[in-house]
């Protein structure tokens, strides 16, 4: 095992281990109201906060078992959509954030952070690029219960900074591993890509765009499409500027990938920034958008957007759409070579060699010994079974027929 592969192994297994805290704490919040040790969150009734946070444990469960994937050697045996799912879903929510975690410290954000408990989010609890949180956390003020102890949201925020950095590490590696065709070379290496893939990308990367510069224009202190401006804090601008980032840089290397330009550019650089932003597109917005229709629909008196809830849906759903159709045209995109298509893990024929079988022959059976020598000839070799001789000529297959 090479020494990235090792690497890469490692920090899977950290991954699984950092998030193991989180799932233990959402076990716990889900059992403590059940059994009436713990209060429910502010703003829900027991039903919608079990319900909420039960979702939350199958997501950490997953993020668990996807860590253990990308180290076991049962993990390459997983069909792999189902890889590439859990894989893009999981680093959209947790390696895309990162920045923001570095940001909101330097910059001294969490202060006046209003969390959900559920990761980074903003007064309303808002995952990248604004919306309504999940309110899954006591202990955050607009979400759950305000006596949260410390020791509690540390191990929260250690488990998705754990998980996000071992997927950082972890996932190149396994997919080097399985798919190492797909990140080789460089972009001018890369056969030019069909019509509808550029189509697709053009659709994409403008949707993805136009969705980031809303954000970016929200994070620099624009109110138009802001219905409660006095709910803004440092920490949600932060948060909005970082997935603003994402989707802008995430547009820019789809496109570059189906115009496969500049053509020195790496292929594995765009890939990654393209994986990650959109991702980081689908899976935040995703999770964002039924909890902003519930808060634009419900209108509960105790949850209050900055952004206008109407405007905040169109938003959400934009971003799902161009996540997802920004990781269509990065599996679309495979360099020329590649023998395995990512998503039905088939082998694509190689190009037929020259020559052809002449008619009248039967093939050998399979599995029989055979035995191998040189005839002389350049491009000759005579190889014998225990049933009929195989002559290979030129690229020409003779088996001479049974008597």
């Amino acid at each position: 095992m090479e020494r990235w592969d090792r690497v890469g192994r490692g920090s899977a297994y950290g991954a699984a281990l950092a998030l193991a805290p989180y799932l233990l704490i959402k076990v716990s919040w889900v059992a403590g109201p059940l059994l009436g040790l713990l209060p429910v969150g502010e703003g829900f009734d027991l039903a919608g906060w079990v319900l909420l946070n039960t979702v939350t444990i199958g997501m950490a469960a997953t993020g668990i078992a996807l860590g253990l994937a990308l180290a076991r050697p049962w993990g390459m045996r997983i069909p792999a959509w189902l890889v590439v799912f859990c894989a893009w879903t999981g680093s959209g929510f947790l390696v895309s954030i990162l920045p923001y975690s570095v940001l909101s410290a330097l910059l001294g954000a969490s202060g006046d952070e209003r969390a959900d408990g559920d990761g980074p989010a903003d007064g309303a609890g808002r995952g990248a690029g604004g919306g309504s949180g999940d309110g899954a956390g006591p202990g955050d003020g607009t979400g759950g219960d305000p006596t949260m102890p410390g020791w509690e949201a540390a191990l929260v925020q250690f488990g998705f900074i754990g998980m996000g950095l071992g997927l950082a590490v972890a996932l190149p590696a396994y997919l080097r591993r399985r798919w190492p065709d797909a990140f080789a070379g460089r972009l001018g290496d890369s056969a030019r890509n069909g019509g509808g893939t550029r189509v697709l990308a053009l659709c994409a990367a403008g949707l993805a765009t136009a969705v980031g510069l809303v954000w970016l224009y929200w994070a620099v202190g624009g109110t138009l499409g802001i219905a409660h401006p006095a709910e803004r804090d440092t920490a949600g601008s932060v948060l909005t500027g970082v997935g603003a980032l994402w989707a802008l840089a995430g547009s820019a290397a789809v496109w570059a990938l189906a115009l496969a330009r500049p053509a020195r550019l790496p292929r594995l650089l765009p890939l990654a920034v393209g994986w990650l932003g959109s991702g980081s597109l689908f899976a935040w917005s995703g999770w964002k958008l039924p909890l902003t229709l519930y808060v634009a629909v419900a209108r509960p008196s105790d949850v209050t957007l900055p952004e206008n809830p109407a405007v905040a849906v169109v938003l959400h759903a934009a971003a799902v759409a161009a996540g997802a159709d920004m990781l269509t045209t990065l599996l679309r995109t495979n360099p020329p070579g590649a023998r395995t298509d990512p998503l039905r893990e088939h082998r694509i024929p190689a190009p037929p060699e020259q020559g052809r079988i002449r008619s009248g022959a039967v093939s050998a059976g399979r599995g029989q010994p055979t035995a191998e020598r040189r005839t002389g000839v350049p491009g000759s070799v005579q190889r014998t079974s225990t049933q009929s001789p195989v002559e290979v000529t030129d690229g020409v297959v003779e088996v001479p027929a049974k008597e």
